[in-house]
């Protein structure tokens, strides 16, 4: 018969196992804005969409999105929203399909992108900000390291009103008054191989930085400025929670004490949590004084 002690040393070997497959991630969501946007999410292929795939966000409220080991995707932002009361209706930038659930539809360039993929158990989770669709809002990804410190990569310039070259500007009203509102990459504006990283540029060897991808890397030196920026733009870490913030620079990057928000436009639960819903593992140390006590 196995004795306690035999139990317990079973036990604790088998402790990191445990915890390496039950981690997991949170994606926490703040708008420093000075006016309303509308967080979309899209899962990459092969991982599921995650609790909720669009909504409303008001300036200086937060929401905590879990996920689940392995994900994969990209966050963005898109502004200048209307919807109905069935989530129907358009956005100025970064529209997906005209709903306010993009239900696996993307970003609809130019957009600034935070894009991810999760490492199970205890991979790496390899994560970047890119401009290589174009630029809306400024964005900044700074993960919670579980081993130790983790680097923060994004753009916190305002490209659209310090350096967007006249050709690749986006002008529109709305909510964020007139101006700029995005400025897109020289692949989406002029369509060309040399920009876009096809045909005969399909490889880092051909394909280059250009006049206008330069303007992106010096305005944003961590994020990606075109297809093949890979050495300084990609990062990797082991995180238990990513904040995701637009608009760092107004007002400093802060998280505020706004209770997050849990409903659309048409009033559904989102499928959002707040951080006191969020069940963390118990910490190992605490565990294992608690199961000397038991034995």
């Amino acid at each position: 018969m196995m004795t306690s002690r035999m139990f317990l040393s079973q036990f604790i070997v088998l402790i990191p196992f445990f915890f390496s497959c039950s981690y997991s991630t949170t994606f926490t969501i703040t708008n420093n804005c000075p006016h309303t946007i509308w967080p979309g999410t899209l899962a990459g292929a092969g991982t599921p969409q995650l609790g909720t795939t669009g909504f409303r966000l008001d300036f200086g409220q937060s929401v905590k999105i879990p996920t689940t080991p392995g994900w994969s995707g990209r966050i963005w932002a898109r502004t200048g929203c209307i919807f109905d009361e069935l989530g129907v209706g358009k956005c100025q930038t970064g529209d997906c399909g005209g709903r306010l659930e993009c239900d696996g539809i993307g970003a609809t360039p130019p957009t600034s992108l935070f894009e991810i993929t999760l490492g199970a158990g205890n991979e790496k989770d390899f994560y970047d900000v890119s401009m290589v669709d174009g630029y809306n809002l400024p964005l900044i990804a700074a993960p919670s390291g579980v081993y130790g410190a983790c680097n923060a990569t994004g753009c916190a310039s305002d490209i659209n009103n310090m350096g967007c070259p006249k050709e690749l500007q986006v002008v529109g009203g709305g909510e964020e008054g007139g101006g700029v509102v995005a400025c897109k990459s020289a692949c989406e504006a002029f369509r060309l191989d040399e920009y876009c990283c096809s045909g005969e540029f399909a490889n880092p060897t051909t394909c280059q930085p250009s006049f206008y991808s330069t303007i992106f890397k010096r305005a944003c030196p961590r994020a990606y400025s075109y297809a093949f920026d890979d050495g300084t733009s990609t990062f990797t870490c082991k995180a238990n929670d990513y904040g995701i913030v637009f608009c760092p620079g107004v007002n400093g990057m802060r998280k505020s004490d706004t209770t997050p928000t849990r409903e659309q436009s048409n009033g559904e639960d989102a499928g959002m949590v707040s951080s006191s819903s969020i069940l963390l593992p118990l910490p190992l140390p605490i565990l294992l004084l608690t199961l000397n006590f038991f034995f």
